[in-house]
Formats: C-alpha cells, structure tokens, sequence
C-alpha cells in the first residue's frame, strides 16, 4: 500500500535527519504501540503532540523505508502452530517465479537470497506439520524444485530492540 506524502516537514528535515520526536516514536512503537481504536492519538498524547502530526510522522518513517513494517509478531509455537526453515537450489533464470510462488503462501514469513547451493531459504508457519509438508509439496509441484525441509525441533527467540532515542543525529 502506498502511503500519502506528508503535509507537512515536521518529521523529518530536507536532508532526512530524523529528529528526537521520531526516535522516540520508533522506541516506542517497537515494544509498545498502543492497542486503541486511536492509537495515534494515544502515542501521539504520550509524546506531546497532536495525532495527526504523530500520523505524518509515522508516514513518513514508512515512505523513507525507516519504519519497513508495522505490524504484531505472535509467537506461533505458543498459538499451536509449527514452523520450518526451507531451502532450494533455484536456477537463476527461474528465480522470480520460483519465489513469486513462495510469496503466495499466506505462511511464508520471509524469504531471501543467498550465495550458495541452496540460493533460497524462506520461513513458514502452518497450523500443523502436515499442513506445512502439503504446503511445500504443492510449491514443489507447482514450480518442479525440490524443497529442503527444516523444520524447527527447538525455537529461540532473541528479542532486539533498536533504541532510538539514545541516538544522536549528525
């Protein structure tokens, strides 16, 4: 989705220098985002300012690709689902099909390229073992490349938090 250009600079200067208002919108929206019908004004009352300067402020992290997501991380072993790390040997010529057809499954998680063998690796959650072996069978299938299977026998979870705030603009 593509989101409007700001109306105003107060978020960010010409130069795309973030100020001390947007990093402490990032600390906070990355650990803690309200959970509100409002949560711009909400975050934006915490902040002291208005909830549409907090909005513009939000969009425009997002249109300078400072902020590339927003959205919940759920820890799926703990709502019953499993996961897997995947892998193939994708001719280059077949790349952007191959993971077009990845990108399609609503599990997939991630994907991305590497300089090996096995040039693709992607993520996917599924409800059940035998759903994830279906869902990359049916990739299989559809794409004739062989999948490697890895699925996750023990989950680590580190969480990283970038403090923004401590930062200092140049």
């Amino acid at each position: 989705m593509r989101l409007p250009t700001p109306k105003n600079a107060t978020s960010m200067s010409d130069n795309n220098i973030m100020d001390n208002v947007d990093r402490r919108i990032l600390d906070i929206i990355q650990t803690d985002f309200p959970l509100s019908p409002r949560p711009y004004l909400e975050l934006g009352d915490r902040l002291g300012i208005a909830e549409e300067e907090c909005l513009e402020r939000v969009r425009a992290l997002r249109k300078t690709r400072i902020i590339r997501r927003l959205g919940a991380n759920f820890h799926s072993a703990k709502l019953g689902f499993v996961s897997t790390l995947c892998a193939a040997r994708v001719p280059n010529e077949r790349l952007e099909d191959f993971v077009r057809e990845v990108n399609a499954q609503p599990g997939v998680t991630h994907n991305y390229l590497r300089e090996h063998d096995y040039n693709i690796w992607f993520t996917l959650i599924a409800p059940s073992r035998k759903k994830s072996d279906a869902v990359l069978a049916d990739i299989s299938e559809r794409t004739g490349i062989r999948i490697l299977n890895l699925p996750a026998e023990k989950i680590f979870k580190i969480r990283v938090d970038f403090r923004m705030e401590t930062l200092q603009a140049e």
